[in-house]
């Protein structure tokens, strides 16, 4: 678990894409209506539930992996419900590790590409969203399975809250950072420093590794667009 083996991140792409103007514009002019898959659906309102039963503030730890960060958000944050979610339930099946004794986090397996969507068309808004290992997709051609150059960036920025994001490529954040500027959000990129309070298991792998971990920092407070108004909260699949 402790092995310094993390890889350089390698690409074709030696600046900022230049599509992701045209790209980022494209999706804040329209909503993405891609059916829902189920499965994610039905998650979204057992979830819901919870959310609504509990009160509290609510932070997102998107693509958490096997949860050791969302463990740790919700210490350090006790006045908040921390939902940690990813698509793979290889990772997730991996949290007894790192599992800590909390009533304010749950795991989640969904695709957030629907996810951040559900969320949006029922009006959520978070006080916190982490990004703490994002797949930066380094090459060229995969500018679209970012998260900045994916179709649901929009519903990213719609959930509000303050965002952070982490990753040992560079260029993955400061294209980040325009695609928010594009949407006229002013997001601060910086190199951390290494304390030994590693959020998750791939800042260990860095650090152990001797690689910098770069940071963004974004306040996207009440961040909304145009036909926000017209999206509508699919039926409950389980109640049909």
């Amino acid at each position: 678990m402790h092995d310094a083996n993390s890889r350089i991140i390698v690409s074709n792409q030696n600046g900022v894409h230049d599509r992701l103007n045209s790209l980022v514009h494209k999706h804040l002019a329209r909503p993405f209506e891609k059916p829902f898959h189920d499965a994610t659906l039905e998650t979204f309102y057992r979830i819901r539930e919870w959310v609504r039963a509990d009160g509290r503030p609510l932070i997102f730890d998107s693509c958490c992996g096997v949860g050791e960060s969302t463990a740790n958000l919700a210490r350090r944050h006790p006045e908040a419900v921390v939902i940690g979610m990813d698509k793979s339930a290889h990772r997730l099946g991996k949290h007894e590790e790192y599992r800590q004794e909390a009533d304010n986090y749950l795991l989640a397996r969904v695709d957030l590409n629907d996810f951040w969507r559900l969320a949006v068309a029922d009006n959520w808004r978070l006080s916190h969203h982490y990004l703490l290992y994002p797949n930066p997709w380094p090459k060229s051609a995969h500018l679209q399975r970012r998260w900045h150059g994916a179709a649901v960036f929009p519903y990213l920025l719609m959930l509000g809250g303050k965002l952070e994001m982490r990753s040992n490529w560079l260029l993955y954040l400061q294209e980040f950072a325009q695609g928010l500027a594009i949407a006229g959000i002013d997001a601060r990129v910086n190199t951390l420093g290494f304390d030994g309070d590693d959020l998750t298991p791939f800042e260990r792998k860095y650090r152990l590794s001797g690689q910098p971990l770069h940071q963004l920092r974004a306040d996207l407070k009440e961040f909304s667009l145009p036909w926000q108004q017209s999206l509508q909260l699919p039926a409950n699949p389980t109640k049909s």
